[in-house]
């Protein structure tokens, strides 16, 4: 007799890229995602890093803060888009929801795929929503 596999809890990527400035979050979103699924999590502070990282890690979905210093989250996904990224991106920021708007729409325009866009702080429900997309 064969057992029946199980199935996964939910459709979510495997590989995933944190970018945020604020080392406290990226612990969180990592916290978080780990009561989420199997994820493999590669956390960045500095978005010229997570370019370099892009390539190597090859992530299934990107989660990306807005405002971070030197190159901001918009630079940052046009950047990855240019690099040939076209995953699925969750948005997280502190700004107002109209720049979180205005970002998905570039996003969107970019070919990215976009799963959220969060007001800081996430919440875990709103982030099992975005993965299970």
């Amino acid at each position: 007799m064969t057992l029946p596999s199980s199935p996964a809890p939910f459709a979510a990527p495997q590989r995933v890229l944190l970018l945020d400035d604020d080392r406290f979050m990226l612990d969180v979103l990592r916290d978080m995602l780990d009561g989420l699924g199997p994820f493999v999590v590669h956390a960045e502070i500095d978005a010229r890093r997570a370019l370099d990282a892009l390539p190597r890690h090859a992530p299934d979905l990107l989660i990306c803060d807005l405002a971070m210093p030197d190159m901001d989250g918009i630079e940052f996904l046009q950047a990855a888009a240019g690099q040939g990224f076209s995953g699925r991106v969750i948005l997280v920021s502190a700004l107002e929801d109209g720049v979180r708007n205005a970002a998905t729409e570039l996003a969107r325009a970019l070919g990215l795929q976009v799963a959220g866009a969060f007001r800081k702080p996430v919440g875990i429900e709103q982030l099992r929503r975005a993965v299970q997309c």
